[in-house]
């Protein structure tokens, strides 16, 4: 039996492997069936994106909608991602994107010319990029050479902050598929199965790389079978590497799902049998068909980060057309992202179906459609998220319009951690959390009082008011900030409290709660994970 930072105990059968019994019930979330006794809250910021720290509120939860790029931040510009006027392209298919402390720089990987290059570019501020042939004169955008025959297809990058070795510092996974002859453009490539069930399949590998910079890779070896869409994280509350891998559901086979497998070493373990994969995810019946589409909604992708306490993640659900459909029309596929969010590393809560991210539907639109985040999903700035996702117009500068051309980059911003927020709407409101056991003495929070008030009191786990932390005591919080330290009028922090389990009851008056943490310094550090990286960090991704 594991526990875990957060006092959760996984079963003794580590990952699960549960069976398939239908394709529209939401799939179980046991901790949030059967909480622990107490919720240790030593690791990172506390969010109320689910019930787990609420033992009873009268407050409404709210999610939080980011502010969507009005034009891309990286689009077609470069021979290679031109692609001779067939399918441009310069976008993450996963690829990724990091913020990098030691260079102080954000790092982007991504698909220069549809099926073509693995290309990098840099910035310093995460809007304004260069691409590596003007980094380093001379050099060409691609990072990975070309090999005949070999068709790029996704890819997933990451930033390995506890790497043993600085040569592994960066990974990466390729899908290819092979054929004998070099095929330059994707329309010229022989159909295989989901286009032409008739067809002769090329033969599928997918590739693992090590790089020192990211930007001079060396072949690290192959995985076992994967699918096309095949993407990885890491797990650092487990000290684990999840792959998330494309399956179909073994109730009916043109149903995309997610399967998981997790390993200690990256490559080592890259290694797996049909057995070794756990049924992970699928969309269920709360994710509606598009009103005009009306096609069946798949689980087109599953990627995650870990983000202060939770892991997040970011469902890519697919609302149509086929493929067939999509060559006719030459439009993109439609995929929107939702949010989830999981404190096991499995199971993900999803508390809102509504989408995150939208494909805009719109013909002509850099970002009709075919939405897809960059692995790392998220980079901390100062009170801000910024989420970085491609998107595809459809525009062909030969084709007119094709379903895979036109992919560029946007970004989004979200206030930092308003994914949900406990909001009293129309007048007092109160939350009282389960059983905290903290380490320090500070208490942060983040919350919006703007016209309105929050105070805070300190509770025993019986949920008597511990002297001297009352409401009555509490200094008022009356500002917006996302970063807030609450003190008591004779005491400023939680020192004197002398017991390591408190309830905490927020009490708000037209105010919106966001987070909250205990630390041990009163610079507010909530030992979290910063997701792909933060510019307040001189090095890693972890608020220390």
């Amino acid at each position: 039996m594991e526990r875990l930072y957060n006092n959760i105990t996984l079963p003794d059968l580590w990952p699960p492997h549960y069976r398939e019994e239908t394709l529209d019930k939401p799939l179980r979330v046991p901790y949030l069936e059967d909480k622990p006794d107490y919720i240790d809250i030593s690791v990172g910021r506390q969010l109320f994106v689910d019930d787990f720290l609420i033992c009873e509120t009268d407050l409404i939860r709210e999610f939080g909608k980011p502010q969507v790029s009005e034009s891309p931040v990286l689009w077609p510009q470069t021979s290679m991602e031109l692609n001779d006027g067939y399918c441009t392209c310069a976008c993450p298919f996963n690829g990724g994107v990091f913020y990098d402390a030691q260079s102080r720089k954000y790092k982007m990987w991504y698909h220069a010319g549809w099926f073509d290059g693995s290309a990098y570019a840099e910035s310093d501020d995460g809007f304004r990029w260069k691409r590596l042939s003007q980094i380093a004169p001379g050099h060409s955008d691609r990072v990975l050479k070309h090999i005949p025959g070999y068709m790029r297809d996704g890819d997933a990058v990451w930033l390995d902050e506890y790497a043993g070795t600085p040569y592994e510092r960066y990974k990466m996974l390729v899908f290819y598929r092979c054929f004998e002859e070099d095929y330059k453009y994707y329309h010229r490539k022989p159909k295989h199965a989901h286009d032409d069930p008739s067809s002769v399949p090329p033969k599928e590998i997918t590739v693992l790389y090590k790089s020192a910079d990211g930007i001079h890779w060396e072949e690290a070896g192959t995985t076992s079978h994967s699918g096309d869409n095949t993407t990885f994280f890491y797990n650092p509350f487990r000290k684990k590497w999840i792959y998330s891998m494309r399956t179909f559901s073994e109730l009916d086979s043109r149903v995309r799902v997610r399967s998981y497998y997790e390993t200690d070493d990256f490559y080592k373990g890259s290694r797996w049998s049909k057995e070794d994969l756990s049924f992970w995810a699928r969309t269920d019946i709360y994710d509606k068909p598009d009103r005009d589409l009306g096609y069946y909604t798949q689980l087109y992708n599953l990627d995650a980060v870990a983000y202060e306490s939770v892991m997040l993640g970011i469902y890519s659900v697919f609302m149509g057309p086929p493929n067939f459909v999509c060559e006719k029309t030459g439009l993109p596929k439609i995929n929107d992202l939702k949010i989830a969010f999981s404190r096991d590393g499995f199971h993900f809560d999803r508390p809102t179906y509504e989408d995150f991210l939208s494909s805009s539907r719109k013909e002509g639109s850099w970002d009709y459609g075919y939405l897809h985040p960059a692995n790392g999903i998220c980079t901390v700035a100062g009170d801000e998220l910024y989420f970085y996702y491609s998107a595809f117009s459809g525009k062909s500068p030969h084709f007119g319009s094709h379903k895979y051309s036109g992919g560029a980059v946007g970004v989004a911003k979200l206030r930092r951690d308003g994914f949900a927020g406990m909001k009293a709407f129309h007048s007092k409101g109160s939350l009282t959390t389960e059983i905290l056991k903290y380490q320090g003495e500070f208490l942060f929070v983040n919350a919006d009082c703007t016209g309105g008030k929050l105070s805070a009191e300190i509770l025993d786990p019986e949920g008597n008011v511990i002297p001297g932390y009352s409401g009555q005591d509490c200094n008022v919080m009356t500002e917006d900030k996302t970063k807030y330290r609450i003190t008591w009028r004779d005491k400023k922090s939680l020192k004197e409290v002398r017991q390591d389990k408190i309830r905490i009851r927020f009490t708000l008056d037209h105010a919106t709660i966001y987070a909250f943490w205990i630390t041990e310094g009163e610079e507010g550090k909530s030992h979290g994970y910063l997701a792909a990286g933060s510019l307040e960090l001189k090095a890693g991704n972890k608020d220390d």
